[in-house]
């Protein structure tokens, strides 16, 4: 890999996709930061940094013959290979919650977000960040945060986890191909409260209802009170408990 190493940064990602538009970016550049003051989630929600605790870092994969349509298979193979490095740390009771975030217990332990560069109607290339909680003793103000010391009990080396999972993800890109069934199962299976009774809301009400999986292009899949199947897109649906 050419890792690029910074002091400080507002966002990996930023930093990575102004990159691509300077430079003819070598595939697999990884952006590593040590501290960062304007982490990104999904959809513009913030993410907790703490120097030499957190780890933040942002990966560059080009792509050839992967359609728009495909897109969230992206977050798939990396949602499933972040879940398979924490497994090896000894990380217990790991979950992805749809669509993004890593789960340790009921607690988030590790964001993913992945933004496309499009071309017509293929991605040519994507950024991943990742955000990951890794020797952070505590989390003020923020109850369902943890990381992987909490979540383990033991020390981690920051190099080490960073090295694993950026060396990981990028792998796996590289023999990544989108029409992938068996790794849609594979995230359906890993999805945190599947086929449990969960509350949510929408824009409307809040309801009971049971998530079943996910859509090709993303979507969650609930089944609600009257046994009838919805799906929903992103920021169309919020699980509370």
């Amino acid at each position: 890999m050419n890792v690029i190493k910074l002091s400080a940064i507002g966002s990996t990602n930023d930093y990575l996709k102004a990159l691509c538009k300077e430079t003819d970016l070598q595939d697999g550049t990884v952006v590593l930061t040590e501290e960062q003051t304007q982490g990104r989630g999904q959809m513009g929600a913030t993410w907790f940094f703490e120097p030499s605790k957190s780890l933040a870092f942002s990966v560059f994969k080009r792509f050839d013959g992967i359609y728009v349509d495909h897109q969230f298979a992206i977050m798939v193979q990396v949602s499933l290979t972040l879940l398979n490095c924490l497994e090896q740390f000894g990380i217990p009771d790991l979950a992805i919650k749809w669509p993004n975030d890593i789960m340790a217990g009921d607690k988030k332990l590790c964001g993913i977000l992945v933004e496309n560069q499009l071309k017509g109607s293929q991605i040519k290339g994507s950024v991943i960040g990742i955000g990951l909680n890794v020797m952070n003793g505590s989390f003020k103000g923020l109850p369902k945060a943890t990381s992987m010391l909490l979540s383990a009990g033991n020390s981690f080396d920051l190099e080490e986890v960073f090295s694993t999972i950026a060396e990981e993800i990028v792998f796996c890109l590289n023999h990544f191909y989108a029409d992938h069934y068996h790794l849609f199962k594979m995230y359906e299976e890993s999805l945190y409260r599947k086929d449990q009774v969960s509350v949510f809301s929408d824009q409307n009400e809040q309801f009971n209802g049971i998530i079943r999986g996910v859509q090709s292009n993303g979507e969650l899949r609930v089944e609600i009170e009257d046994g009838t199947m919805k799906s929903y897109r992103l920021k169309e649906i919020k699980l509370l408990n």
